[in-house]
C-alpha cells in the first residue's frame, strides 16, 4: 500500500521515465479496473451491456480522483504543489488519455467476467421482476429457444443477426408460473429486449419451445395508408396543437389578385416545423406542389374507428388475419363460438361480406373468414381449414357393424339384448354376489 501510494505521487512528468511509466501501468489498470466493475454491476442489475460513454466516464474519473487525491495530499503534507507547470500537465493529460483508451477495455472484460459468472451460477438472463430469492440456484424456469428460427408470412422477416443471436438461447424466468403466463411474458421478452415485432410459439406443458417463428413490425406510416390515399409533405402552418391524425382544409394562401381557395381536405400524419405530411385522396395530390406554401384549417375532431383499431392492434400481441375454410376440412360445420379466434367478418364464395357474423353461423367450404387473434391462434385455424375432416360415413359403417354383432349376441335366457323380459330386470334388481374372506 505505501508503495503505491509512493508511485501515485503528485507532480510525476517525464523527466523521471520509471516512475512516469509505473504510474501510467497503474491509472491504466485503475481505469480497466473501475469500468470493468461498473460494467458487471450494469449487467447484474440491468441485464444488459452498459453504454460505452458511461464506462469511460467511471474510468477518467477514477483516474481523476486518484490525482486529486495525491495532489491533495501534497499540499497538506508540504504545503505547495506543482500542478501547473507544463511538464505535470502534460503528464496528467496522458494519464488521462490512457485511462480513457483503457476504459472500453475494461468493459469488454467486465461483461465478459459478468456473463461468464451468471451461466457459472446458474442464471445467465435475469429477468428484472425477479426477488432475490428467486434468482437463487434451482428457483428459476429455463426456456430454450430452438435453433431453427422460422419467419412469419405475411410479415417483414427479421434480420439474420437478430434470428442468430436468438438460436439456443436459454431465458430464464420465474417457477410456479402457468404456460399463458409463461408464453405471455416469453413473447413481451422477446419483443423487448431483442426488438421482434410479432412472436408465434407453440409451449409444452413443461415450458418447453416446439415452434418459434418471429416478425417485425412494419415501420413508418405507409402501412396505416388507406387504399386510394397516399402521402405528400407541403410547406404550411400548421396550429401550435396540430398532431398527427386531425383532419384539416388545405387552402392556398392567395395574393392580391387571387384570394385564397380551398384546395382538398386531408389528414395530418407528421409536423416538424413548417413542413407537414398529409395523408390525401390520390386524385387530389396533383393539386398540391412542394414549393408552394399554404394554410391549414383545423377541424373539428371526429371519431376515427379505423385508426383507432389499427392504433390499439399495433399495441396488443393479436393480429389480423384471413383464412380461407377448404370445402371437405375440419373448419367446415365449425361456428365462429367454437374457434378460439375472434371471428369479425365472413366472405362467403360469390358472396358479399358479412361483417359481425353471428355466433352460430356455420362455416361453409370456401368461406374466408377474417378473424383477430394470437399468431399462433390463426396458424392453427389455417391448419384445420386445409386439413380434410375424417370420412364420418366409415365411422357410421364400423359403428353399425358392432351394432349388429351386439343385437346378434343373446342373455343367458335367450332373448336379444335390446329386448326386456321379467328375467332381465329380476338380475339387474337382484344385488350384486358379496365374495366372503376365506379366513372369516
Amino acid at each position: 500500500m505505501s508503495c503505491t501510494l509512493f508511485l501515485l505521487q503528485s507532480g510525476v512528468t517525464f523527466d523521471q521515465p520509471t516512475t512516469a511509466a509505473v504510474n501510467l501501468v497503474v491509472f491504466a489498470g485503475l481505469s480497466a479496473l473501475a469500468a470493468g466493475g461498473l460494467t458487471i454491476a450494469y449487467r447484474w442489475y440491468f441485464n444488459s451491456l452498459v453504454p460505452e460513454g458511461i464506462a469511460i466516464l467511471a474510468g477518467v474519473a477514477a483516474v481523476a480522483l486518484v490525482v486529486n487525491t495525491a495532489s491533495l495530499g501534497a499540499v497538506v503534507g508540504q504545503g505547495s504543489v506543482d500542478l501547473f507547470r507544463p511538464g505535470v500537465v502534460f503528464f496528467n493529460v496522458v494519464a488521462l488519455g490512457v485511462s480513457t483508451v483503457m476504459a472500453p477495455v475494461g468493459r469488454r472484460l467486465g461483461d465478459e467476467v459478468g456473463s461468464g459468472l451468471f451461466s457459472l451460477i446458474g442464471v445467465g438472463e435475469l429477468d428484472a421482476e425477479m426477488s432475490t430469492v428467486v434468482r437463487s440456484v434451482g428457483r428459476v424456469t429455463s426456456v430454450g429457444l430452438p435453433t431453427d428460427i422460422e419467419d412469419m408470412e405475411s410479415y417483414d422477416p427479421v434480420t439474420e443477426e437478430t434470428k442468430a443471436e436468438l438460436a439456443g438461447k436459454t431465458l430464464v424466468f420465474p417457477r410456479r408460473l402457468t404456460v399463458e403466463d409463461l408464453r405471455s411474458r416469453l413473447v413481451a421478452r422477446l419483443k423487448e429486449d431483442y426488438g421482434v415485432g410479432y412472436v408465434d410459439v407453440d409451449l409444452t406443458a413443461d415450458g418447453t419451445v416446439d415452434y418459434l417463428a418471429v416478425g417485425s413490425r412494419a415501420a413508418g406510416i405507409g402501412p396505416t395508408i388507406a387504399p386510394g390515399t397516399v402521402a405528400v409533405a407541403v410547406h404550411a402552418d400548421p396550429p401550435n396543437n396540430a398532431a398527427s391524425g386531425d383532419q384539416v382544409q388545405v387552402w392556398s394562401t392567395g395574393d392580391a389578385d387571387e384570394p385564397p381557395e380551398r384546395l382538398t381536405s386531408a389528414e395530418i400524419r407528421g409536423v416538424a416545423g413548417d413542413t407537414v405530411t398529409l395523408a390525401v385522396d390520390e386524385a387530389d395530390a396533383s393539386l398540391l406542389s412542394p414549393t408552394d406554401a399554404y394554410r391549414l384549417l383545423l377541424l373539428p375532431a371526429e371519431p376515427q374507428v379505423d385508426r383507432e383499431f389499427a392504433t390499439l392492434l399495433r399495441s396488443v400481441d393479436e393480429a389480423m388475419g384471413t383464412v380461407t375454410v377448404g370445402a371437405d376440412s375440419t373448419l367446415v360445420g365449425e361456428t365462429a363460438a367454437s374457434v378460439s379466434a375472434s371471428v369479425l367478418a365472413v366472405r362467403p364464395a360469390g358472396g358479399s361480406l358479412l361483417a359481425l357474423p353471428e355466433s352460430t353461423r356455420e362455416f361453409a367450404g370456401d368461406d374466408t373468414i377474417y378473424v383477430l387473434g394470437r399468431p399462433d391462434v390463426i396458424r392453427q385455424l389455417e391448419a384445420w381449414a386445409s386439413t380434410p375432416a375424417p370420412d364420418a360415413d366409415a365411422e357410421l359403417d364400423d359403428g353399425a357393424e358392432l351394432d349388429d354383432g351386439a343385437e346378434l349376441d343373446d342373455d343367458a335366457d335367450g332373448d336379444v339384448d335390446d329386448e326386456s323380459t321379467e328375467e332381465d330386470e329380476a338380475d339387474r334388481a337382484a344385488p350384486d354376489p358379496v365374495e366372503l374372506d376365506d379366513s372369516e
